[in-house]
């Protein structure tokens, strides 16, 4: 059985999360993540970034990590439907006039100013990992709300990488000027809706803990609260240096 979820890039990084299971005893996970952190250094990673359970952070410091932050996951059972009556016009980027550059610059807007304190790529790796993580027809994943010719934001739901019923969202947002007016509830439901197409049964979703407007959003939509973790990351520069 899979104790954490890996996402790799080459020699550039490596993200690890804790997948928690109520059975499994925390002795479990630790020696698990030991030998995942033992392969991790061997192959000379730039670095790694982990979410796990805040009651191993004290191991994890003692092993080099230094804490980001710490996030909350929210679910839902996605039974539906859900009330998206609504005038905003809802393209997949691979169906509308939108290039994707022009996409980038939007999530990039709709990112600004946010209160997650994890923030570890820039646009153009966020651009370059989609097809990477979502496969080739990412853009009929990336999902644009508009009204009279203006972008609101953007949502990117999909399918979690090894399930086949766990709805997630890449990204979620609204643009900086469009905040503060009820439009990310709206945007979020529909979402859901969307996760419901692509077979969800499910949905996790995440934001730092002190994202008050996000957590509101998850409430809203009848998302439950799940799990709270901390956010962690090692560079392989600070444990050469340790090495020294």
């Amino acid at each position: 059985m899979n104790l954490f979820n890996l996402i790799k890039k080459d020699q550039e990084y490596w993200l690890v999360d804790q997948l928690k299971v109520s059975h499994i005893p925390n002795i479990e996970y630790l020696v698990a993540f030991d030998k995942l952190l033992t392969e991790w250094k061997a192959q000379k990673v730039a670095y790694l970034s982990l979410l796990m359970d805040e009651e191993n952070e004290d191991w994890l410091l003692k092993r080099g990590f230094k804490k980001v932050s710490s996030i909350v996951e929210y679910t839902k059972t996605l039974v539906g439907p859900f009330n998206n009556i609504s005038t905003f016009q809802v393209d997949a980027l691979s169906n509308s006039l939108v290039t994707d550059s022009e996409f980038a610059i939007l999530y990039d807007s709709c990112r600004s100013g946010s209160a997650n304190k994890n923030k570890l790529f820039s646009i153009s790796q966020i651009m370059e990992s989609l097809e990477r993580e979502l496969g080739t027809d990412w853009r009929e994943q990336c999902f644009i709300f508009s009204q009279d010719g203006m972008n609101y934001g953007i949502s990117i739901p999909h399918i979690e990488q090894g399930t086949t019923d766990e709805g997630r969202m890449f990204y979620f947002g609204v643009v900086p000027e469009r905040r503060g007016k009820g439009y990310g509830k709206i945007f979020h439901s529909i979402t859901l809706e969307l996760l419901k197409t692509l077979g969800a049964k499910t949905y996790v979703g995440s934001t730092d803990t002190g994202n008050a407007p996000m957590r509101r959003i998850f409430e809203a939509n009848g998302c439950i609260l799940r799990d709270i973790k901390g956010i962690y990351r090692i560079d392989m520069k600070k444990v050469d240096e340790l090495i020294k």
